[in-house]
């Protein structure tokens, strides 16, 4: 009971509550960004129906159950993982969706960190699957771990469901995070909790900040530009174009504490809006719009 009443005073450190059950406060009242759908020709749609989606979901079938079975002997997920890079990238290529990797150097930290990206689209997955080149696990909403295929793999390899239906489920998946990240496994999530609707990077919840301080390890930002473009939200057919990862500098956390997770997260949503504006085709709004994740108040 005192360690779950700990975990709770942690996130609740600060002006507001972190975790990710709430949002940093707005600073002031700023009209969402319109919604912006890039469009889709005649071809490119059918294109998509005819022959992308069949092979995209016959290729998924066949990785989750390779996946399976070879889950029967990797109890650590390390082959797994492998096979999930290797969905990714055959995903990338029947996208015709290339990635570009600026500050490819910053990805190899000597030791375990919380990689963190602003989230645009479903193809953000399999961009960032296929191109960051090491182990790693991910905090996924708890909800796609009840899928066919795709739900097996993510139980079976080893990834952190997180329920944000509550206090205490967020605080369970949280904790487990914080053990994957001090036994030497890197973490990869989305900090913003929910796909972009109109491309813009918006408020982030404190969960990533709150585990790195835990767990005493780095933060590495990353901007991913482009996936809003090839698959936005509410639209199913691809636009394929050319995808950019911009990673930052790491975010030392050694010293911290659980108040130091606002700002820090503060710091983690500046860094990353410079570095997905200064290559995006968006305007930058003066005020980053609110998260549209379904969150626990």
């Amino acid at each position: 009971m005192n360690r779950a009443s700990n975990a709770a005073d942690g996130l609740k450190a600060g002006a507001t509550a972190t975790g990710t059950m709430t949002e940093p406060a707005l600073t002031a009242a700023e009209p969402t960004p319109p919604l912006i759908k890039p469009d889709r020709s005649t071809y490119q749609r059918w294109f998509t129906y005819l022959l992308l989606a069949p092979l995209i979901l016959v290729w998924t079938a066949m990785c989750a159950l390779l996946s399976l079975l070879v889950s029967l002997w990797d109890k650590d997920g390390h082959l797994q993982h492998r096979i999930a890079q290797g969905w990714a990238r055959v995903l990338l290529r029947l996208a015709f969706s290339p990635m570009t990797v600026l500050h490819p150097e910053r990805l190899h930290q000597p030791t375990a960190c919380v990689f963190t990206c602003n989230h645009l689209s479903y193809m953000d997955t399999p961009a960032l699957f296929g191109t960051l080149p090491f182990q790693f696990r991910i905090l996924a909403n708890h909800y796609l771990f009840r899928y066919p295929f795709i739900g097996w793999h993510l139980t079976r390899s080893g990834q952190v469901p997180i329920d944000q239906s509550s206090m205490r489920s967020q605080i369970a998946g949280l904790s487990t995070g914080v053990k994957a990240l001090k036994a030497g496994t890197p973490l990869l999530l989305f900090p913003d909790g929910s796909r972009s609707s109109d491309g813009h990077v918006r408020q982030f919840l404190s969960g990533a900040a709150f585990m790195a301080i835990k767990a005493q390890v780095p933060l590495v930002p990353m901007a991913l530009i482009g996936t809003f473009e090839v698959l936005p939200m509410h639209t199913y057919s691809l636009a394929p174009r050319p995808l950019l990862l911009v990673v930052g500098e790491p975010i030392i956390t050694t010293g911290m504490t659980t108040k130091n997770a606002d700002g820090i997260t503060a710091q983690l949503l500046d860094e990353i809006s410079d570095m997905y504006y200064a290559h995006s085709s968006l305007k930058r709004p003066a005020v980053a719009p609110p998260s549209q994740a379904k969150i626990f108040v």
